[in-house]
């Protein structure tokens, strides 16, 4: 039994309409990405400043936190671990939202960002040195505390480590933006040095 003009026509319709919506779901998707590439150091530097605060949250109360602040040691405090990505990620942000195209692609950013990386990144193993020298306890609350102990040093550094990885590539992206900007430049220039040679040229011709 074949299928009428009007069903044939509906089938169309629905495919088409099926194809369209794919499209635009792709197109959005695409776009979505763009914006998280674009915005990646604004989300990296938030979740600096986020994640390692809320993961010493877990491990201790408003009290002990205050107790941290006041009785502050190198070797049992960790108040220092979010206070110091708080910090680089603040100075990182600034540095990036100053910086305009020439110097995100070789200036100032790409280096302050790996000078605050690096130096986080050193004071952070030095730390993890003293603090997981020590013999923890062996009941379950004691491995519980470890285990977010080491949470809390893999983020930082991660992060840390992440924001030089996102520097440098926003520093190569900038730097492409860059060369194209200076091709088209050079090729306009080019145009319109050549553009009067050729007028002159069928000036002559026409005198001819």
């Amino acid at each position: 039994m074949g299928f009428s003009k009007e069903e044939i026509s509906k089938s169309r319709r629905f495919w088409s309409s099926l194809w369209r919506g794919i499209k635009t779901v792709f197109v959005l998707f695409t776009m979505f990405l763009s914006f998280l590439l674009v915005s990646a150091p604004i989300f990296l530097a938030l979740a600096d400043a986020l994640l390692p605060s809320a993961l010493l949250h877990r491990l201790s109360t408003p009290a002990n936190l205050s107790s941290h602040l006041t009785n502050y040691d190198f070797r049992h405090s960790l108040i220092d671990i979010p206070l110091i990505s708080i910090v680089r990620s603040a100075v990182i942000l600034c540095v990036y939202g100053l910086c305009d195209g020439p110097k995100l692609s070789r200036g100032p950013y790409l280096m302050i960002t790996m000078i605050c990386s690096i130096s986080s990144l050193i004071y952070v193993s030095l730390k993890a040195a003293f603090v997981f020298g020590e013999p923890a306890n062996v009941d379950g609350g004691g491995n519980y505390f470890r285990a977010a102990e080491v949470a809390l040093f893999l983020c930082s550094s991660v992060l840390a480590v992440g924001h030089i990885v996102v520097a440098y590539r926003t520093s190569c992206r900038e730097r492409r933006k860059l060369l194209v900007f200076k091709i088209d430049i050079e090729a306009v220039s080019a145009c319109k040095n050549v553009y009067p040679r050729y007028q002159k040229i069928l000036q002559q011709e026409r005198l001819i």
